[in-house]
């Protein structure tokens, strides 16, 4: 689990200059097959694991994130993710 509270993770993110922010939460081994997004997203992991990968770059590298890992994903990337076997709560920025 992250030291930050969700009232912190989410103050940081916006901190951050994104002008959307919530905290969402998966449940054990969601998958969310590959998609984009229009604008640069960001995702400050709370508790769980969160893997992704990029499929147009290399679709068999994947990478896992733990709490307090801070993931960005640019406008427009194709990305396939994955939560860990207990889930995962994380904050987005948009």
């Amino acid at each position: 689990m992250s030291s930050l509270s969700r009232q912190d993770a989410e103050a940081q993110v916006r901190s951050w200059g994104f002008p959307t922010v919530y905290t969402w939460r998966d449940g054990p081994n969601a998958h969310y097959p590959p998609h984009k997004h229009g604008g640069l997203t960001t995702h400050l992991i709370l508790s769980g694991e969160f893997t992704v990968c990029y499929p147009e770059d290399d679709p068999l590298k994947k990478e896992t994130f733990g709490p307090g890992a801070r993931i960005d994903v640019p406008a427009g990337k194709v990305h396939e993710v994955w939560m860990g076997k207990e889930g995962c709560t994380y904050v987005i920025g948009e």
